[in-house]
């Protein structure tokens, strides 16, 4: 059975499962090259049906995230005779029909554009914003058995923290909150209030917080978020009115407290508001966390939604749940949507088949040697074949030389593992300053993440069983602090990806022989971009990206390029 899920909004993606297991998954963004993209995924559901060699009218199930099938999908999805799923919308959403119906020239497409053809007895359906956040966590965990889940975001469908049981192929919910108790929505006040675009620099916000202290702010903070105690909401808050509009295919979202909190980072500083901000998402996510696992008496603990990407929130949950079996969704925000929606949409009318624990990530786009030296031709660039890349990448970066890497299938997700990477040396303290100053032109304080070795782990990371996605901070061993200070943050964590062999054996033989060259079996490694651009996802990109930036040398597939 062939689903595709696709998700339409912040971070449109698509993906498609095979007998319930993921053959490709991108967001829309790595195709358009604007971040968070979110028109509908015409280019990431066309990428699906091509890596999956199939046609369309193969595909049994449309999954679509979110309470109402968007108007696109009438627009763009004709069955095998040509016709409009009109009827099968209509009658799946009727409080959607009228805005289905109008307009109907409106929904004609230029005819450059080729329709995407579905069965005609395809079977559309949609499952509600979080239930898909829900899905995309538990059905990757792995888990067996009774497991609580908890989805948090700014809002979805209404909804911004909801508590799930999940078991077998049954998601339940246990508990819901909507806007009032957003802690989503806090943060992100704090971040456009420190200057960063809500819904996309909440990460520079968490790197920032390390660099104050929370104290200093005392209880100035507390006016402006929900407070959670015994489980559910003490104390409400409300976020007035939303502004919204789309710049060229990136939402961006204000709400009007943003104003007052820029005022109180202009009195307490930016990094001891960040500090606050951080301590008190902790805190509240900690103490609501606590409550529901006394409650259900749960040892597994599964977590989607965009507030999961925060790695150091993770790092205490992880802390206070040692006893617990935890996993964290490696794609928790909206790009993992598409893939939440065809998983639950297996699991409800697929088969028997139960929660598959994911390997990796490396479900997007892949060019062969052959393109890639069609492209260098073509643009008659010098280059080098190699016989070894990794060896020679290694090499490379054991003289302190930063590398683009660009191998296999492009990661989905928000992070680059080691197949869209730029690398560098972790030896140098200095190192993580030229990166942010000279490669990716982003602010000083930002940390970059280390890979690292499965077998070394524990020389470089306390209490550290599994990090294979960069979604989770560890303490770094003293020692390496020191031997490795351009991968370390200021406050002594490090975001790492734990590399095993049999997931990534080029990117492992790289980083082994850097290993052998150096002593340290630990890399800079960060994503293959620009600020405020998407991963690059194809050799065009990739070739642009090192010419505009401080980049020394570039591997592509067996192809080496210098400058």
């Amino acid at each position: 059975m062939l689903i595709l899920g696709i998700h339409c909004g912040h971070d449109s993606a698509a993906c498609l499962l095979d007998d319930g297991i993921i053959i490709a998954d991108a967001a829309e963004e790595r195709f358009t090259r604007i971040k968070h993209d979110s028109s509908f995924p015409y280019q990431s559901i066309s990428y699906c049906l091509e890596q999956a060699r199939i046609r369309n009218q193969e595909v049994a199930i449309l999954a679509i995230s979110g309470q109402n099938i968007p108007k696109e999908v009438e627009r763009f999805f004709v069955n095998s005779e040509g016709e409009s799923f009109e009827d099968e919308l209509t009658s799946k959403t009727q409080k959607k029909a009228e805005q289905l119906l109008a307009g109907r020239i409106a929904k004609d497409l230029p005819v450059y554009f080729a329709r995407l053809v579905l069965p005609k007895d395809c079977r559309i359906v949609h499952f509600e914003h979080h239930l898909c956040h829900a899905a995309a966590a538990y059905f990757t965990s792995g888990f067996k058995g009774d497991t609580l889940i908890l989805t948090m975001d700014g809002v979805g469908d209404g909804v911004s923290t909801a508590f799930w049981k999940g078991l077998g192929q049954a998601i339940t919910p246990l508990k819901k909150w909507g806007t009032t108790a957003s802690l989503g929505w806090f943060y992100s006040n704090v971040t456009e209030a420190l200057g960063w675009r809500h819904g996309d620099g909440e990460g520079s916000t968490m790197g920032l917080a390390p660099y104050g202290k929370a104290e200093l702010l005392g209880e100035a903070l507390n006016s402006y978020h929900p407070t959670f105690n015994n489980g559910d909401v003490v104390k409400t808050h409300d976020f007035g009115a939303v502004s919204v509009f789309n710049d060229h295919g990136f939402l961006h979202w204000h709400l009007s407290e943003s104003k007052a909190i820029q005022d109180l980072a202009k009195d307490f500083g930016a990094a001891n508001v960040a500090a606050s901000a951080q301590a008190i998402l902790e805190q509240e996510v900690i103490n609501l966390l606590l409550y529901w696992i006394r409650k259900t008496s749960c040892k597994q603990i599964c977590f989607g939604g965009g507030v999961f990407l925060n790695v150091k929130l993770n790092q205490k949950i992880y802390e206070q749940l040692n006893s617990q079996q935890i996993w964290i969704c490696p794609n928790p925000a909206d790009s993992g949507l598409a893939m939440g929606a065809a998983l639950y949409a297996w699991h409800q009318f697929g088969s028997n088949q139960v929660n598959l624990k994911l390997p990796h990530l490396y479900f997007g786009p892949a060019s062969t040697d052959q393109k890639i030296e069609e492209i260098l031709k073509e643009r008659n660039l010098s280059y080098v074949k190699l016989e070894n890349p990794a060896k020679t990448a290694a090499q490379l970066l054991a003289s302190n030389q930063i590398v683009g890497w660009f191998q296999g299938a492009m990661e989905s997700g928000p992070r680059a593992l080691g197949n869209r990477s730029i690398l560098m040396s972790a030896g140098l303290a200095n190192n993580k300053e030229t990166l942010n100053s000279k490669v990716k032109f982003r602010e000083g304080f930002r940390p970059f993440c280390p890979v690292v070795l499965f077998e070394k782990k524990d020389q470089y990371l306390l209490n550290c069983d599994e990090a294979a996605f960069m979604i989770i901070s560890f303490d770094a061993v003293k020692e390496k602090q020191e031997s490795i200070p351009a991968a370390i943050h200021i406050d002594g964590t490090v975001r790492p990806q734990v590399l095993k062999q049999e997931i990534n054996p080029l990117f492992y033989e790289l980083v082994y022989e850097y290993g052998r060259l150096t002593g340290e079996f630990a890399l800079l490694n960060t994503s293959f971009n620009l600020k405020n651009e998407p991963i690059v996802c194809s050799p065009r990109e990739a070739i642009k990206c090192f010419y505009d930036s401080g980049l020394d040398a570039l591997i592509m597939g067996c192809f080496l390029l210098k400058k």
